[in-house]
C-alpha cells in the first residue's frame, strides 16, 4: 500500500513591514484618544473660564444690586421710622382727644345728674343769674343802656317767680339799680351814626361853588377926592392934564385896604383833599359814638367845623345846613356816667352758693 506522506502545512511568514504596522496602530488609537482628551479638556477648561467670568460678572453685578437695595432699604426704612414716628404722634393725639372726649363726657353726665335734683327754684334762680350776667355786660362792654335795663327787669321778673324767701336782698338791690339805669340819658348812638354817615354823603355832594371865593372885603380909595385936594396948588392946563392921568391910573390901577383874612382859592386837587380830610374827621367821630369816647367824639367834630369855616363859603346853603348839623351833634354826650349793677349780680351768687350748701348738707343728713 503506498505510503501518504502527510505533512503539515504550516502559514506563510509575515513581511516585515506588516509587522510594523501591526504593532504600531495601538498607539495610533493611543494618540488620537489622547488628543481627543486634549481637546476636550481644553474645550472644557475654555467653558470653565467663561463660566468663571460669567459668574464673576453676576457676583460684581449682585454685589451693586446688593448696595443699591441696601440703599433703597435704608431710605425706606427711614420713612419707614418717620412714617411710624408720625403715626404714633397721632395716635398719641388721638388718645389726648379720647381722654379728653371722655372728660368731657363725664363732666356732663356729672351735670345732667345734678341737673336732675335740682328744683324748678333753682332753674329759675340760673336762669336769673344769666340774665344779670347779659345785663352787666350789655353796660360794662357794649354801654348799651337800654338792653342793660331790659335784662334787670326780665331777671327781676324770673326772680319773682321763684318761691325762695332767700332771694329778697337781691331783688331790693335790682329795684336801685334799675332806677339808677332809667335816671340816665340814653343814647342813640344808632341815630347819631346815622347823622355823621348824612353828614359825609353831603361833604361828597359839595360842589366848586360852596368853596369860599378870593375877594375879600374892602374898600377903593376915592381918588377924584384925593386929586382935588392935590391938585389946587396946579394952575389951568397942567391942573386938567394931571386930573386925566389921575382918572386913567384910577380905572387900571385899584387900591384895596382888606379887613379880613383873604381865603384863597383851593385848587381842584386841594379841593378833593380838603373833602377826603373832612370825611375822616367825621369817620373819626363815628368811631368815637362806637366807642363811646367823648372826648374823641368833641375833638372830631369841633376840626370838622374848623375846617369847614376855613375853606368853604358860610353863605352857601349846604354848607349852613352841614354846619347847623355838625354843631347840633357836638352837643351830644356819648359817653354818660355808667351807675354800676354788678352787686345784685354778686348776691345772687351768694343766694346759689348758699343753697347748694344747704343741699348738700341735706343729702348727707338723709344719707346718714
Amino acid at each position: 500500500m503506498p505510503v501518504t506522506e502527510s505533512k503539515a502545512q504550516l502559514p506563510a511568514p509575515i513581511p516585515k513591514q506588516q509587522q510594523t504596522r501591526q504593532r504600531l496602530w495601538p498607539l495610533w488609537i493611543i494618540t488620537l484618544l489622547a488628543l481627543a482628551l486634549a481637546i476636550a479638556l481644553a474645550l472644557w477648561s475654555w467653558q470653565q473660564w467663561n463660566n468663571y467670568q460669567s459668574l464673576q460678572q453676576s457676583i460684581t453685578s449682585l454685589e451693586s444690586d446688593t448696595e443699591q437695595l441696601d440703599r433703597m432699604y435704608g431710605q425706606t426704612g427711614n420713612q419707614q421710622s418717620q412714617r411710624l414716628q408720625a403715626l404714633e404722634e397721632k395716635l398719641s393725639e388721638q388718645r389726648e382727644l379720647i381722654s379728653t372726649q371722655q372728660r368731657q363726657i363725664d363732666h356732663n353726665a356729672r351735670e345732667l345728674l345734678e341737673a336732675g335734683n335740682r328744683t324748678r327754684t333753682d332753674w329759675l334762680l340760673a336762669e336769673a343769674e344769666y340774665l344779670l350776667r347779659v345785663a352787666n355786660q350789655r353796660l360794662m362792654i357794649e354801654k348799651d343802656i337800654r338792653g342793660a335795663l331790659a335784662a334787670l327787669e326780665s331777671g327781676d321778673e324770673v326772680l319773682a317767680e321763684s318761691d325762695d324767701i332767700g332771694v329778697y336782698p337781691v331783688r331790693q338791690q335790682l329795684a336801685k339799680e334799675i332806677l339808677a339805669l332809667k335816671g340816665i340819658a340814653d343814647v342813640d348812638r344808632t341815630g347819631l351814626y346815622l347823622k355823621l354817615e348824612a353828614a359825609i354823603d353831603s361833604i361828597h355832594q359839595l360842589t366848586d361853588d360852596a368853596l369860599a371865593s378870593d375877594r375879600a372885603p374892602g374898600f377903593i380909595a376915592d381918588a377924584s377926592d384925593n386929586a382935588a385936594g392935590n391938585t389946587d396948588s396946579v394952575p389951568g392946563l397942567m391942573a386938567e392934564g394931571w386930573n386925566k392921568v389921575k382918572d386913567t391910573l384910577s380905572q387900571v390901577v385899584v387900591v384895596r385896604r382888606l379887613d379880613e383874612p383873604v381865603k384863597p382859592l383851593l385848587s381842584p386837587e386841594q379841593s378833593a383833599y380838603a373833602r377826603l380830610n373832612l370825611q375822616l374827621m367825621l369817620e373819626e367821630a363815628e368811631l368815637a359814638v362806637l366807642r363811646g369816647h367823648q372826648e374823641l367824639y368833641s375833638r372830631s367834630l369841633t376840626k370838622a367845623s374848623n375846617a369847614i369855616n376855613n375853606w368853604y363859603d358860610s353863605s352857601n346853603d349846604r354848607i349852613i345846613a352841614l354846619s347847623q348839623s355838625l354843631d347840633e351833634l357836638s352837643e351830644k354826650n356819648v359817653d354818660p356816667e355808667l351807675p354800676d349793677i354788678s352787686r345784685s349780680l354778686e348776691l345772687l351768687k351768694s343766694r346759689l352758693a348758699g343753697r347748694l350748701d344747704n343741699g348738700d348738707g341735706d343729702e348727707q343728713g338723709d344719707a346718714s
